[in-house]
């Protein structure tokens, strides 16, 4: 049985790489949304517990969301996977972390180290080998977490800032990770694939709160809740998780990553803007730097020429076949090692007078035992839409 034809290729389903006026405002306004998020994150922590309030946030994503998406689109190991590393580790951590002290505005600025932890993993995991003008990217974001880090005190001996630094960075790590899973996952729907994976992390996000939190601040919480509580959850949860990354998946559907990914670099911009604004949040030169150095190593980490993957050994013994043109009825006839002088290779078409066209997803089917032209993962998976984000790998909080 043939295999089904595949897809259409991204380029003829994407729109023009220039984004029309609307859609530029629609990708503005959801990297706006993800930076102001920090600020209502911040606020929301005057009112819930840390564990108690990304277990809300996740349960006010998932309901009634999760009936009218329609069923996973991806395997279960997947969603679970990203489910408890990206909800339960990566927000856990940084909400635990902006609850010791870590401003919102800087937060916003740490948290995009992700790209850096998404190329470590990647290498790590898929071996993608980052070129000179990644690694080089790398080390600039590095540099200004150093900075940010030396602007916040954290080596000035003030133990909580270190540790709210230090759990913002490792939740930014979680991220990477999360990144690589959904990368593997490749969601065809991301808003899909989200409000799924926020089934996840509810039951062990409020187990952990019982556990670390108490009962009796979580219930205190619970009954305490006003207007701005609620209003904080609805944010969190619909404008930012339901939203956002709706918006986002319908623009990277409609035009190509490179295009849509880089306003994503406007989220710590908005974060540091909007936390100094409606927070009191002080900007020192030391960190607009720190801001410059990571937003500039974010974008070379991001948007360098692709990765490189590590050569098979098929891929060195040269055991790639050369894609030579198929025509129906001799796609698995090899090719004789030698020809005669003067004798012609026999073309097998002399029963088509007509060749048919080649049908998708039969041009580069194998001979049995071949090995296929990309031994790689990458080459069976489509570019996922990564549930943590634009940047074709991140995604905001």
């Amino acid at each position: 049985m043939s295999p089904a034809p595949s897809p259409p290729s991204a380029s003829t389903r994407l729109a023009p790489a220039r984004l029309a006026p609307a859609h530029l405002a629609l990708a503005a306004l959801v990297a706006a949304v993800w930076g102001v998020n920090f600020v209502v994150i911040e606020i929301g922590l005057d009112h819930f517990p840390p564990l108690l309030f990304s277990a809300l946030r996740f349960l006010a994503a998932a309901l009634p969301a999760v009936f009218l998406v329609g069923r996973p689109t991806v395997a279960w190991k997947w969603i679970v996977g990203v489910g408890l590393v990206l909800g339960v580790a990566k927000f856990g951590l940084l909400f635990t972390g902006m609850d010791l002290g870590a401003p919102a505005g800087l937060s916003s600025l740490v948290l995009q180290v992700q790209a850096v932890f998404t190329a470590l993993f990647a290498f790590a995991a898929l071996g993608e080998r980052p070129g000179r003008l990644k690694v080089a990217g790398m080390a600039v974001a590095l540099a200004g977490i150093g900075v940010a880090a030396v602007d916040e005190g954290a080596f000035d001996g003030a133990a909580g800032a270190l540790t709210g630094f230090a759990l913002v960075i490792a939740a930014a790590a979680c991220w990477g990770v999360s990144n690589v899973l959904t990368r593997k996952a490749s969601p065809p729907d991301a808003l899909n694939f989200m409000v799924w994976v926020s089934t996840v992390p509810v039951l062990p996000l409020l187990a952990l709160s019982l556990l670390l939190e108490g009962p009796e601040r979580d219930l205190a919480a619970l009954r305490g809740l006003d207007w701005t509580g609620v209003g904080v959850i609805l944010y969190v949860a619909w404008v930012t998780t339901v939203f956002g990354f709706g918006a986002w998946g319908w623009l990277l559907r409609r035009h190509p990553a490179s295009s849509v990914a880089p306003f994503s670099l406007l989220v710590p911009v908005f974060g540091m803007s909007s936390a100094a604004l409606f927070l009191g949040e002080g900007v020192s030169p030391l960190r607009w730097c720190a801001a410059a150095l990571l937003v500039g190593g974010v974008a070379l980490t991001s948007f360098a020429p692709g990765a490189r993957r590590a050569p098979t050994p098929a891929r060195e013994n040269g055991a790639r076949p050369a894609p030579a043109s198929v025509q129906p009825g001799n796609g698995a006839r090899p090719a004789p090692a030698s020809v005669p002088p003067g004798k012609a290779v026999p073309s097998g078409n002399e029963a088509h007078p007509a060749p048919v066209p080649v049908q998708p997803g039969d041009e580069a089917r194998p001979s049995p035992g071949a090995v296929p032209p990309d031994n790689s993962l990458a080459s069976r998976e489509p570019a996922a839409v990564s549930s943590s984000g634009p940047t074709g790998e991140e995604r905001p909080a």
